[in-house]
């Protein structure tokens, strides 16, 4: 499946900006399972200083710099992103969680070392003895990684709701798993924390979900969405990808953009100004395939 998509983010401040900073975290990756053909960046107003760079996970970043006095920054993005549904997990053919778990204790064998920085806490995900019980509901004796991994999925699924007015993105973990409830980046953030609770190591990845329109109902433009899951490293298989908003496996309609330990190493845009008082955000998201 190919897509074209375009990004629209737009700041609006309630008082003139005279410098600022950013970085974004925009450009879809390349994968196993996805090429990105074409990517452009615009930028509004026009920066003074522009460059690019890979940063620690090898996600593409641009890093600018808008030294003029501005009351709006408005960033687009144009990406051609091809992407064929990975194969199907054998879900029971996989090895024991226990085992997994085992291949991460000191000392880890040069051959899991990479996966091994996603076992231990990041600075938005903590692993508790609470989220730990609620993962082994789940990865109960024997059961196989995968199996384990999509269990928990469902149950997240099932167990929380989504209400996007429930959070934002400095709600800490433990406010999303008192209240159950949440949007794509909590659950993301829950299902790693269950996972690294049991020693297992778990990433964060954010990217855009194709979406579809009621029956009998025009597509509206700018309604598909960015979106987070969690990846869980099999041995033998590599990373594995399960989106808990949905319960469902990402394939030919989840389209990556980066990824890391949490949502704060993914953030698409981030940036420091000079000014600016308040501010509001729009963002909207076109995904069309080709």
């Amino acid at each position: 499946m190919t897509y074209n998509i375009v990004h629209r983010t737009l700041y609006e401040y309630t008082a003139p900006v005279s410098v600022s900073h950013h970085v974004a975290r925009l450009e879809p990756r390349a994968t196993a399972t996805q090429t990105c053909g074409e990517f452009a960046l615009e930028i509004f107003p026009q920066p003074t200083l522009r460059q690019t760079r890979v940063d620690y996970f090898n996600n593409r970043l641009c890093f600018f710099s808008i030294q003029e006095v501005h009351k709006g920054l408005e960033i687009v993005t144009k990406s051609r992103v091809s992407v064929n549904a990975p194969k199907a997990s054998a879900t029971e053919s996989t090895c024991a969680w226990e085992e997994v778990g085992r291949l991460f204790r000191d000392p880890v064998s040069p051959e899991v070392v990479e996966p091994y920085q996603f076992v231990f806490d990041s600075p938005q995900v903590r692993a508790s003895p609470e989220l730990a019980d609620y993962a082994r509901e789940s990865f109960t004796k024997d059961t196989t990684l995968l199996a384990g991994a999509q269990d928990l999925t469902r149950r997240i699924f099932t167990d929380f709701k989504f209400d996007p007015k429930a959070t934002t993105v400095a709600t800490p973990i433990e406010e999303v798993w008192e209240k159950r409830r949440g949007v794509c980046q909590d659950f993301a953030h829950l299902g790693i924390a269950c996972l690294r609770s049991l020693g297992l190591p778990a990433r964060y990845v954010s990217g855009y979900l194709r979406t579809h329109p009621p029956a009998g109902q025009p597509r509206r433009v700018g309604a598909d969405a960015s979106h987070a899951w969690f990846a869980i490293f099999c041995p033998g298989t590599g990373w594995v990808d399960f989106d808990p908003t949905n319960n469902v496996q990402p394939a030919e309609e989840h389209i990556t953009v980066a990824f890391g330990r949490d949502f704060g190493d993914v953030s698409p845009v981030a940036g420091i100004l000079t000014g600016g008082g308040e501010h509001e955000v729009k963002v909207s998201v076109d995904v069309t395939e080709v």
